[in-house]
């Protein structure tokens, strides 16, 4: 089973290869000289090197206290995520199942070969607690594909030790470079070793590539839909390990990219994009399996939890945690067989189709302000036509509909504007906070309704084993409170937003 480390570090290097005395760090008590260790690493990627492009590296090392395979996935600048194998002959399964949204039908070939000798010394404070590991490291690189070269540097990286102080780097940073040691000029070792052995000196440009500046309608609506592709790719290995927030995170993406396809159908030509959207929302609705338990699990909890004692008759919170871990057990071992299906690796690989040549129509071409505005509009004019017939329902369950039908709508021209912010400013961006706003007051609703449908059904199953289903009613009271106040607040929130909204 892999496990998770977060790696919080920052390279260095130096014209004499010499490393500065550290103990003049504030909060540095002794340096420790721990020796040298040997480390031998093969990294791997695809032929045409996909996960270098995205600052993603896979390798099998030996020597060190942490043999074995790692894999690192960038969380920030200097901060990685390595999740860590055991020593093996072959590429272990649950790490190339997190590359798959990378790399898909794509070969892993073992691609470099890095020979290091590391030279390690330990900084720690006066209580003997590690604060950072300095190693200065002799680097030999070998391509070992093609008619690769070889490579030799000497650098230096400080590692923050696990729960120190982030901001002790900067203290080991200040007195570096007052010594005369730079920052690195590549990333991370491997991006250097493809660089300096690439053959014939052609070397491949390692990382995301900074896009051109929008100027078009239809270059700001290919940035957010470019934006939303890189979200999809990114969190996959979250989803996979099941991380909290992951699968909302990709749905999101999901649907904002399907939204963006509906909203600019006048830019993007409908012929290319109907067929992704039916992809984009059956995506959705496999990860709404589990988001929507998620949610529904943490509302009753902690409505669970706000009731008086008195009010809590029968095994009320053993009977959710049951309905709660079974649930999502099932739903995300499917999600899990959906991220290695065929419809969903094709629908990526439909993606980078549409961004590599996109199906523009004439009016892409226009500058941003009027294509954009008009299209955001349109939503915006939709939604108010939903939210009108909502509020003229009386309520009960056909206005439980039309409320529902009016949040994927709120959340339909909060994403057309998102899309448009950057082009057309302040109105876009004040329009995008009153729908999350309203997107809130009717998800909460929303939520209220199926929380309201999951009591009925735990209920039953209570009264059904001969426990009390009284809590139950009790919490059904109170969902019901809930609503009904979302509604109430809906009018003048409603009026508020019409009269604020300047597009």
């Amino acid at each position: 089973m892999a496990d998770i480390k977060r790696e919080i570090e920052r390279k260095y290097e130096s014209d004499d290869s010499g490393l500065p005395d550290l103990t003049r760090v504030p909060g540095v008590a002794a340096v420790l000289d721990k020796g040298v260790v040997h480390l031998d690493a093969t990294y791997h990627d695809t032929a045409d090197e996909r996960l270098a492009a995205s600052a993603v590296t896979l390798r099998r090392r030996t020597g060190g206290s942490d043999a074995g395979w790692h894999l690192k996935l960038p969380v920030a600048p200097g901060v990685r995520d390595e999740i860590r194998a055991p020593l093996s002959d072959t590429l272990p399964a649950e790490l190339t199942a997190l590359v798959r949204s990378r790399v898909r039908d794509g070969e892993l070939l073992p691609l470099v070969r890095l020979r290091s000798d590391r030279e390690v010394r330990h900084l720690v404070d006066t209580d003997g607690r590690l604060l950072a590991e300095v190693s200065v490291d002799t680097v030999h690189a070998e391509r070992l594909t093609g008619s690769g070269g070889t490579a030799q540097w000497t650098e230096i990286e400080v590692e923050l030790a696990d729960d120190a102080d982030p901001a002790f780097l900067d203290k080991v940073d200040k007195r570096l470079r007052k010594a005369g040691v730079r920052p690195a000029p590549a990333a991370s070792k491997l991006a250097r070793a493809l660089t300096e052995t690439a053959p014939g000196g052609q070397a491949r440009a390692h990382g995301p590539r900074a896009p051109r500046k929008p100027a078009t309608a239809g270059d700001h609506v290919l940035a957010y839909v470019r934006a939303q592709r890189d979200a999809l790719v990114a969190l996959d290995p979250a989803v996979r390990q099941d991380t909290p927030d992951s699968v909302h995170r990709m749905r999101v993406a999901t649907r904002r990219l399907r939204s963006t396809f509906r909203s600019y159908r006048a830019l993007l030509d409908r012929e290319v994009t109907d067929p992704i959207g039916t992809d984009l929302k059956w995506l959705a609705g496999e990860l709404g399996r589990d988001r929507d338990q998620e949610v529904l699990a943490e509302r009753l909890r902690s409505a669970l939890d706000d009731l008086p004692a008195p009010l809590v008759s029968g095994p009320v919170a053993d009977r959710l945690t049951a309905w709660s871990d079974t649930a999502h057990h099932t739903a995300h071992g499917r999600l899990t067989g959906v991220l290695d299906s065929r419809r969903y690796l094709t629908l990526l690989d439909t993606l980078d189709a549409v961004l590599a040549d996109p199906p523009l129509r004439e009016k892409a071409g226009a500058a941003p302000g009027k294509p954009l505005a008009k299209a955001v509009r349109k939503d915006f004019d939709r939604l108010a036509g939903l939210v009108g017939r909502a509020l003229g329902l009386p309520p009960g369950e056909d206005r439980d509909t039309a409320l529902h039908e009016a949040r994927k709508k709120t959340k339909r021209t909060r994403y057309a504007a998102e899309a448009a912010a950057p082009a057309l400013g302040t109105p876009a961006k004040d329009l995008v906070k009153s729908m999350k706003s309203l997107q809130s007051l009717l998800g909460d609703h929303q939520d209220s309704v199926m929380a309201r449908r999951t009591l009925r059904e735990l209920s039953a199953v209570a009264h059904a084993a001969g426990d009390s289903a009284f809590t139950y009613g009790v919490l059904y009271a109170r969902e019901e409170r809930r609503a009904e106040l979302a509604e109430n607040a809906l009018p003048e929130a409603w009026e508020t937003i019409t009269e604020d909204t300047a597009l």
